[in-house]
């Protein structure tokens, strides 16, 4: 799980205080009236920026570490000003973030602080707040960085770099300004499912029946079940709703069924994907895309089944060894990864829409990583147990292709890096020049005492 940044932890600090505060305040007092506890410090479009957001996100700041460019008192209003100029061309532009990704994102924060709190009622404790409040604050600051990095990233979607122009900006490059190039891997994979057993498969239909049942009856809702029940956390937490979706992002099988649906009081047939077996509620069609409801219910492996597909594999493992056949003829013709049998079982990462066989350590699946990690190349690894990508449990022998141990990028081994280099300073750039013009054409009223600021972005001040 992708930890936050500092800097999320700055943004939750005021959009906690922001939703706190009525947005429409120039001042309040306390109760003695003697002093200002808050106020409107700028004014952005019809947004306003209260000073509490800012001391809010200054304290944060301090407490994780972040340094600011600049004065914190110059740079923290204008990081809020920025962030709102994105969302404000987010709504022009019609750009949407899915409330099932947002809820999934915020469970992900969560989580996480769980885990560094060391339990949900420390976690309690140091907010002082139900996990249910600490998870309603931050859906709202949530829904807003994921818009504004949508936004974002449309804005520069179009930006391109010729070879000439990596090849220019390396060769002007201080050498202590050249990229570090981690340690980077290519490792094929050799994967054996375990087989469920029919009594398992029989058990977790019966329950989708009943569920189903229970529905038709009227004696509960689609979406509580989903809620209670549903093993697809990231849509169960809406109530199992996916948000519209076109065929082609949807299991085969499952989507053969929801764009079928036509009464959305009906429940469908229990549904086999390769995620597990589902019932699915149809919502509403919009042209080429669905939205519905589902519960998904994963069967459970016994331990048994895990043991033998490990010694199926430690077989495999013998043979390969002993040169009865290579460990790509197994990987295409006996593994069941269906995403590398037809690559002689050479993994793949998506980086920035680009695909590359090469993983740096982090980007790999843990339990691969770690057995990867000690891994000599052209080695082959004991047989493991591990959670691929669509949450099965499966069991795998893994081979070390390649390394390339980390080292300082040249322009001849490494121009997939120098070339992303030289993109994203491009599209900062972009961003940089785009946030000016903004500001050029949006209403901005700044307090008197931050016209003296040395601002990243010119034209705050008029």
């Amino acid at each position: 799980m992708k930890q936050p940044s500092k800097f999320f932890f700055a943004l939750l600090a005021a959009g906690a205080t922001a939703a706190a505060t009525p947005a429409n305040a120039q001042a309040a007092a306390d109760s003695t009236g003697a002093n200002i506890v808050d106020e409107v410090i700028w004014v952005v479009g019809d947004e306003p920026i209260l000073k509490s957001e800012v001391e809010a996100m200054r304290l944060q700041a301090a407490q994780e570490g972040t340094r600011w460019k600049g004065d914190p008192d110059c740079a923290i209003p204008e990081q809020l000003a920025v962030q709102k100029l994105f969302l404000h061309q987010a709504a022009i532009d019609s750009v949407e973030v899915t409330e099932a990704d947002v809820l999934s994102q915020v469970d992900n924060y969560v989580d996480y602080w769980i885990q560094m709190a060391g339990s949900r009622e420390k976690l309690e404790e140091y907010k002082k707040q139900s996990i249910t409040q600490i998870r309603n604050e931050l859906h709202d600051v949530v829904h807003d960085q994921m818009t504004t990095q949508q936004m974002r990233k449309k804005l520069v979607e179009n930006i391109k770099v010729t070879p000439g122009e990596v090849r220019r900006y390396f060769k002007d490059l201080p050498q202590d300004s050249i990229p570090f190039v981690p340690t980077e891997v290519e490792v094929q994979i050799l994967t054996q499912t375990p087989r469920i057993e029919q009594e398992e498969i029989d058990r977790v239909k019966g329950e989708l029946r009943s569920f189903t049942d229970r529905v038709n009856s009227g004696e509960t809702s689609f979406s509580t079940l989903a809620r209670l029940y549903s093993e697809d956390t990231g849509s169960a937490r809406a109530g199992g709703e996916i948000g519209f979706t076109g065929r082609g992002a949807l299991d085969p099988a499952f989507a053969g069924v929801a764009f079928n649906l036509t009464d959305p009081k009906k429940v469908s047939k229990i549904v086999e994907s390769e995620f597990g077996f589902h019932i699915i509620q149809l919502i509403e069609k919009r042209g080429d895309k669905v939205n519905v409801r589902h519960i998904l219910l994963k069967p459970r492996i016994s331990e048994q089944s895990i043991q033998n597909s490990l010694l199926r594999l430690d077989s495999i493992r013998t043979d390969i060894m002993n040169g009865v056949f290579t460990f790509e003829v197994g990987a295409t013709v006996i593994s069941d990864d269906k995403d590398t049998r037809n690559n002689h079982g050479l993994m793949s990462n998506v980086t920035d829409g680009m695909r590359t066989s090469k993983f740096q350590m982090q980007d790999l699946p843990p339990e691969v990583a770690k057995v990867v990690d000690t891994m000599k190349v052209g080695e082959i690894s004991a047989p493991f147990q591990m959670i691929n990508k669509r949450g099965k449990t499966v069991c795998a022998i893994v081979k070390l292709k390649n390394r390339v141990e980390g080292h300082k990028a040249t322009i001849t081994e490494d121009f997939q890096v120098m070339q992303e280099l030289v993109l994203n300073k491009r599209k900062e750039e972009k961003l940089h020049e785009w946030v000016v013009d903004k500001i050029k054409s949006t209403y901005v009223r700044i307090n008197d005492r931050y016209k003296d600021c040395k601002f990243e972005y010119q034209g705050w001040i008029r």
